[in-house]
């Protein structure tokens, strides 16, 4: 059996038993970039992965508030919005066996800065004690009009 047949082979066993998160070894594996996902996350909507992981940090691509399927905009407030992706986020720090005191950068875009306050009051739920480097950036426009977008770059210890 070829390495990339059982890691798939070993990718659905993973879905099966519930565990939610697979790595696939992508060019350079080997301590090189591997591409990450779970299903705790709607699937990627584009030519972009959920997750990457190098050495020991995992790169999130940007979270916005989808539903699982991947289809449309949840929630119509930005602290709505601002909850699922950080439950979002959550999800695909626990598939890797990671949490919130793991992320050591995020990045968060936002529709309208005067929600800002909004948003940091959700944003301090999860990341209580230590909370990573971020920046913060009003956008012209986010992709299926959200109103906010979270990207984040975790470290495994």
């Amino acid at each position: 059996m070829n390495i990339q047949r059982f890691i798939s082979t070993a990718c659905a066993a993973a879905a099966a038993l519930a565990l939610g998160g697979c790595a696939i070894p992508g060019p350079g594996a080997g301590g090189g970039k591997v591409v990450l996902s779970t299903d705790k996350i709607y699937p990627a909507i584009g030519p972009y992965s959920q997750m990457i992981g190098h050495g020991k940090l995992i790169y999130f691509s940007g979270i916005i508030a989808l539903n699982k399927a991947g289809t449309a905009i949840e929630g119509t407030t930005t602290e709505e919005q601002t909850r699922l992706v950080l439950d979002y986020i959550g999800h695909g720090l626990a598939s890797q066996g990671l949490g919130f005191e793991d992320v050591v950068s995020s990045t968060v875009y936002m529709r309208d800065l005067n929600d800002f306050a909004a948003m940091n009051a959700i944003y301090g739920q999860y990341f209580k004690k230590d909370p990573p480097a971020r920046a913060t950036i009003q956008v012209a426009r986010l992709p299926r009009d959200a109103a906010i977008e979270i990207a984040i770059v975790a470290a495994r210890r």
